[in-house]
């Protein structure tokens, strides 16, 4: 081999090589980098000296167009996190050229014209290279260690690890995030994230460039004032900087394997996301505005957007999508128009066919703020009538304060609220006369009042048909709720033995067994203390219906008879876990492994409930009694969605609450609106209990007093060997590195502020191992219990409403 490196022909070979590829190729260069005398052009790209990011000419989904881009190497769903030319593509990629020219990297078009430039002034060679952490830069042949130009200085939508965001005092350029378009195209669209260019230290995402509608808050030395969830600091390590030159935020991983980036969407959302390799698809960890419809005109012009719909934006009556393609791909900011067969006849002078305009009422409306007050206007008639004249007027409203209120021009931002809400507010919508119905002709009143007849009483045939014909399903036991069965009480009565053979009880209800006629098994809860009508239960109970996922108990079907509330969920053949933690019998069987694979699957499926469902779900009672297992030792979450349904006041405090101590989170007992971070909390405590199968309150040979204090020293502290605080059953046998990760995530779930307790998407990512968890303090309320056992009262004390000793299926 030594001969064969210094022999000359050889060398020649190499050159010759690179010639023959060149024809073909037009490169023959280093990977991660473009030199002076070469270029990028049709499938060829560059890859990062660890092969992190890819470079070359990609196509947006459907698009016809190719545009220079920087995307994730090894994500197997193309990402891109920049893009080069946003607002002029090219069309064919293999006329077009990507080189250095003039001491620049320029974008040459099929035609040969300078498209994109990196437009800097440079003396000698320059050479283009792609750093692992998504950074292009452009470097000069001499030893500067500044590069000439990088793309971290021009960001796209996508803001990467290392990045900075914010203000060069310098220069006055102001260094911020733009998202695309629409999905298929990457220009610069209507939101943007950027540093208050006026010198405070918070961060605005705007609506094109002028309308403010989401703050971070100013930098209190930790963290921004409105994102507390930054506490959290586990995963990522922030830096805010202001100093006389620039004032930027920035962010790194403390784990540099995992792919993470924050994204201003193309709905107007900042996004916190991660790559999940198992799964294949990102993440989504964190966002803001949190409710899609907070984000300004998100609908557009002429739209509502409402929360409790899919897709959230609907037109107005009489107006359609001005861009219906847009639309169709869940891009709504475009709006609606008026029809084109409404044209609206300003006036009474300008009347068609002895017909004007009119106001349609839109009850229960969140109304837009840039309305104009109408001064001495005493009635709502006066209100109509101040709008009707004026030809701009686009609607009106006049609220309870008796105030009239019109609108100019489009109405944008406009939401629909739910039945009740407070805030709603009605507003009439100018419409053409068209899109009413004719008053006017008397001959067309008499037919109208005929057909009319007829028509009622069709309706009520139809309505009496369907009302029988309901009776008799639910008697028959068929699906009239979605993919739900509405039970008979008899059906379920016979199916029971007569509610004889009972799994267990606890605050929402007794459980039962039962046989249904095809043989299938079933659990049935009979709810107590439901105070909810007919209407409001059955829309209650078809929401719960609509979830599924792996590790949630399914619910079958269920039965409402006046005050006769049951459900009826699948039968989970292995119990409850609590039986298989707290019973000696069966605990020596429930090894290490099942214990880990209970305590993920467990979060996931309370993932799901608060971050994959159109409302978030809080469960407000995990504990181990609500976590059954099936045939396969699966876990499965039961009873979510429960609390909602026997109408839980959350504003109340513990004395009126159905949950069981010992898990409650400590938001409980102060009054405070409780949010998914109290499922959280009661299921870190459940994974004390996991590891130590028994209760956190009992004590032991091995350690005295709350078992949740003990373990958070014994892990802080590094005290001894991890596997000597596993349930004495399992006899040490545990993956010590699982022991360790679930005995950090407990502690982090149980933090007294509820802003530092992970969300459970995190927990996930966590115990998949798809992120690192760091040291957590030990939380200030176990501190105090360590120091007084005696007074361990909230957090041990067993409750009426406990359900520690029942071996249930689907108990509370």
């Amino acid at each position: 081999m030594d001969v064969l490196k210094n022999t000359p022909w050889l060398n020649h070979c190499v050159v010759f090589m690179c010639l023959l590829f060149s024809l073909n190729l037009h490169v023959c260069y280093a990977a991660d980098r473009i030199t002076a005398s070469q270029s990028l052009s049709g499938d060829q790209t560059i890859v990062s000296r660890g092969g992190i990011f890819k470079l070359g000419f990609f196509k947006p989904g459907n698009s016809s167009k190719f545009y220079i881009g920087m995307w994730y190497n090894r994500v197997s769903q193309q990402t891109l996190v920049w893009v080069a030319n946003r607002e002029t593509p090219v069309s064919d990629r293999f006329s077009s050229e990507l080189r250095v020219s003039d001491g620049n990297l320029v974008l040459f078009n099929e035609s040969k014209l300078a498209i994109w430039s990196t437009n800097v002034s440079s003396n000698g060679q320059v050479e283009a290279v792609l750093l692992d952490d998504g950074n292009l830069v452009l470097n000069s042949s001499g030893n500067s260690s500044e590069p000439l130009w990088q793309s971290f200085d021009h960001p796209g939508d996508t803001w990467l690890p290392g990045a900075k965001v914010g203000l060069d005092k310098v220069t006055g350029k102001n260094t911020r995030l733009v998202s695309w378009k629409n999905k298929q195209d990457p220009a610069p669209g209507l939101f943007s994230l950027e540093i208050d260019p006026n010198g405070t230290s918070q961060y605005y995402i705007l609506w094109n460039d002028s309308k403010i509608y989401w703050s971070s808050g100013t930098w209190n030395g930790q963290i921004f004032s409105l994102v507390p969830e930054m506490r959290l600091n586990y995963i990522y390590n922030f830096s805010y900087i202001n100093n006389s030159n620039e004032n930027y935020f920035t962010y790194s991983l403390y784990n540099s394997s995992i792919i993470s980036r924050f994204v201003i969407d193309v709905g107007g959302q900042i996004q916190q996301q991660s790559w999940l390799e198992p799964s294949k698809q990102w993440s989504l960890f964190w966002s803001q505005p949190r409710v899609q419809c907070e984000v300004y005109a998100f609908c557009g012009a002429f739209a509502s957007c409402n929360v409790k719909s899919q897709p959230f934006c609907h037109c107005l009556t009489g107006f359609v999508p001005e861009m219906i393609d847009e639309w169709n791909s869940e891009v709504y900011s475009g709006g609606c128009v008026r029809r084109r067969s409404s044209n609206l006849q300003c006036g009474n002078s300008s009347l068609v066919n002895g017909r004007k305009d009119g106001f349609l009422a839109n009850p229960n409306m969140g109304l837009p703020a840039d309305s104009v007050t109408v001064p001495v206007v005493g009635s709502a008639a006066e209100c109509e009538s101040s709008c009707s004249t004026n030809c701009s007027c686009t609607a009106y409203a006049y609220d309870n304060n008796l105030q009239c209120k019109i609108w100019t021009g489009e109405l944008m931002d406009l939401k629909q609220l739910a039945d009740g809400d407070s805030n709603g507010e009605t507003l009439y919508l100018r419409l053409a006369a068209t899109e009413f119905s004719s008053s006017k002709n008397n001959n067309g009143v008499v037919i109208g009042a005929v057909v009319g007849t007829v028509v009622v009483v069709l309706v009520l045939g139809l309505v009496l048909f369907i009302v029988l014909r309901r009776k008799r399903k639910m008697k028959r036991g068929e699906a009239v709720e979605g993919s739900l069965i509405a039970f008979g009480y008899k059906e379920l009565q016979h199916a029971t033995k007569n509610f004889s053979d009972k799994l267990g009880g606890g605050g929402f209800g007794s459980v039962f067994k039962g046989t249904l006629p095809d043989s299938s098994v079933v659990a049935v809860k009979k709810l107590e203390s439901i105070s909810q009508g007919e209407k409001q239960f059955r829309t209650e109970v078809s929401t719960i219906g609509t979830v599924q996922h792996v590790n949630l108990v399914r619910l079958r079907g269920f039965c409402s008879e006046g005050a006769k509330k049951l459900l009826v969920y699948d039968y989970m053949p292995n119990g409850s876990l609590d039986h298989h933690l707290f019973h000696k019998k069966e605990r020596k069987a429930f090894d290490w492994k099942t214990r880990y694979n209970v305590a993920l699957g467990t979060a996931r499926g309370l993932a799901y409930l608060h971050e994959k469902c159109r409302d978030c779900i809080i469960h407000c009672d995990i504990k181990p009694e609500n976590i059954l297992l099936d045939a396969e030792f699966c876990p499965k979450v039961a009873d979510f969605g429960l609390a909602k349904l026997v109408g839980r006041d959350f504003s109340r405090v513990l004395t009126t609450m159905r949950g069981t101590r010992g898990y409650l989170a400590p938001e409980w007992i102060s009054g405070v609106a409780i949010t998914a971070k109290a499922d959280v909390y009661s299921y870190g405590m459940m994974l004390f209990e996991l590891v130590s199968g028994s209760r956190n309150s009992e004590q032991s040979e091995e350690r005295v007093g709350f078992f949740p204090s003990w373990v958070a020293r014994q892990v802080t502290e590094g005290k001894g060997d991890i596997l000597e605080i596993l349930d004495p059953f399992l006899e040490e046998n545990g993956d010590a590195e699982e022991v360790t990760r679930v005995c950090k995530v407990g502690c982090w779930c149980i933090q007294d502020d509820e802003s530092q307790r992970p969300s459970m998407g995190q927990v996930v990512q966590i115990l998949e191992g798809v992120l690192n968890v760091n040291l957590p303090p030990i939380p200030r309320s176990l501190e105090v219990f360590a120091q007084n056992q005696d007074h361990i009262i909230f957090f041990t004390e067993s409750s009426s409403n406990s359900s520690s000793n029942i071996k249930t299926n689907t108990s509370s």
